[in-house]
This record gives structure tokens, sequence and C-alpha cells, in this order.
């Protein structure tokens, strides 16, 4: 895939904030969504917002793409404000939704030609259908596209300005691996460029590969934020041991807690997970204590501590279940 002629004219702005955010509540009726916000994304960083299901994330996007507006704080888009600098600000800004509903009669071609005419400069519709891959499908209906096709050309919907921000949310859901390499490959270029990419994701391997600096939200708060090596390393741990236990039994937290080179311990649902310091040492430990305990294991796994060990220490849940 080449991008060079996308990311071809360098940003407007590179030294401006593209986001700056403080003190932002929004609510719906008792419901705070948003709970007094601070948040500032860099020039050149692709910034991951990950959260589950009523975290206040999409009503956070909502707010710095300008569909929603604050009921409290101020926000800065590449030092601007909705409030007086709209028509501006839409030019300078591309937006991938979760799900882009496009003209189901108008050929793929049609569609990139029509967004493009909303802006100012970017780059051509043959340079765009060669970055999404959907040249042999350019006179083909979007109602005949599959989903994953559907998600290439929203992504060439948010690129047709060649934007110096870059929301993505969950660009790469429907798409299949050769498909999604492409996808963080221009991504990548996107922010090497000098731009700034805001993405949203289910997929941790997506983070954890994108992203320079994540936070992880939770009730309308930011709980925890920094690069994906930072975040884990607050586990206190390099592994994370996974376990059930033959006929529904369930140790006590507090018995696994004690093991030498244990430093947390989470169950939910029969399943047990200890993060620890050394395998090795712990895992004969634990075997050992069962024994003596007369207690059986029905299945064991060990790996390396991730960012979804941190979003499940954080928030309870696994982000995939959401």
């Amino acid at each position: 895939m080449s991008s060079a002629a996308i990311l071809a004219r360098p940003p407007q702005t590179a030294t401006v904030v593209p986001v700056r955010c403080r003190g932002v509540v929004k609510r719906y009726g008792d419901l705070v969504a948003v709970d007094h916000l601070d948040l500032d994304l860099r020039p050149g960083e692709c910034f991951g917002l990950l959260g589950p299901n009523g975290a206040g994330k999409t009503t956070t996007i909502e707010i710095l793409e300008g569909l929603v507006a604050p009921d409290e704080g101020t926000v800065e888009i590449l030092g601007m404000s909705w409030a007086t600098d709209a028509a501006k600000l839409r030019q300078r800004l591309g937006i991938q939704l979760q799900e882009t509903r496009l003209g189901e009669k108008l050929s793929v071609e049609e569609t990139i030609r029509l967004f493009r005419s909303f802006y100012e400069r970017g780059p051509t519709v043959e340079e765009l259908l060669e970055v999404v891959q959907l040249v042999e499908k350019r006179k083909t209906w979007v109602g005949k596209l599959s989903g994953g096709q559907r998600q290439r050309l929203a992504l060439a919907c948010a690129l047709v300005g060649s934007p110096d921000l870059l929301f993505l949310d969950e660009p790469t859901t429907g798409l299949d691996p050769q498909s999604r390499r492409a996808v963080w490959d221009l991504v990548e270029q996107y922010r090497d460029s000098g731009r700034t990419v805001l993405l949203t994701t289910h997929y941790m391997d997506e983070a954890a590969r994108l992203c320079d600096r994540i936070a992880i939200m939770d009730h309308g708060h930011i709980i925890a934020m920094g690069t994906p090596a930072e975040l884990i390393s607050t586990l206190g741990a390099e592994h994370v041991v996974e376990f059930t236990l033959a006929n529904g039994a369930a140790p006590q937290a507090a018995e696994v807690q004690a093991l030498p080179g244990v430093t947390s311990v989470r169950i939910n649902s029969g399943q047990i997970s200890v993060t620890v310091r050394e395998v090795h040492t712990t895992v004969p430990t634990l075997l050992a204590a069962f024994e003596r305990a007369g207690i059986e294991l029905a299945g064991l796994s060990t790996h390396h501590a991730t960012l979804e060990d941190v979003f499940v220490s954080l928030t309870g849940r696994r982000l995939r279940d959401e």
C-alpha cells in the first residue's frame, strides 16, 4: 500500500496541541457520562482511548468531534473552538465512525468523489482508491460491498481532506488479517508524518501496536494513562497465570495471594487470574499447595502480562466482552 500522496502535505500547525480538554462534563439527566475530564493529545502521536460500554468514551469522542456540546469545561481542537471555528475545523479533521451510513446506490468512486468535494485540499480519488485497495471495486455500488470493504471505504472518506487530526473509531472491525495490517501501516505512516490520530479499538493487539499512549476510561473518568509498557508495568508483574478448578471449586483469594511471587489475584466466574513476578517459581508452589489440599485442576495457562490484563485489573471486564 502506497500512502505517499496522502502524506505529501505536512500538517498545517504541527506545534499546536491537537486536543486540549479541561474540566469537561456531559450529563444526560441524572447520568454523568463525562465527569470533569482533563485530556491533552500531543502532535504526531497515535492516542488510544479504551473503555467498556458506559465508560463515557463515545460521549467524549462526540464532544471532540463537535457532534455534542459539553455542559461544562473547555475544549480546544487544533487551537480552535467548535463554538467559533466550526467551519475551519471541519476542513482539518477526518472522522471514521464505528458504523458509517453511505448511499447504497452510489458507487465506491462516486462516494469518494462526493466526500472529496467537501474539502479544499486532499488526495485525488485515484490515490484514495489505491490506498484503501478498492480500485477493482470502484464501479461497485456501496450496497454490494462486504463489511470489510465498507470499512475501507469509510476510511477513504475520512482521509479525503488530508486531515491534521484523524479520528478512527474501531477502524479494522470486519477486516481480514491482511487488510488490518494494511490499515495499521497507513495509520503508522500518517502519525510519522507529524499528524495526530485518536483511535478507539476492541483489539488489544491493535492498541499495543499503534498507540504511543493509551487512556483507559471508566465511569466518565480516565482511570489510567501511559504508554503500553507503562500501563503493563502497573501490574507489578511480568506474567499472568490463569486456572480453573475441577468440580467448580474456588480457592480463597487470600490463600493464593500468600504464595511467593504473587502480586494480585482476581476470581471471576470460576476462573482465577494471578499476576506473578516469576512464573517458574510460583506455578510449582501453587500446584504443590493444591495437591496438599486435595484440589484438582481443570485447566491452567500462563502468558506474559498484556494490556488486556491491565484493562481487566482496572475495570473488571475484558475489552472484547463489550
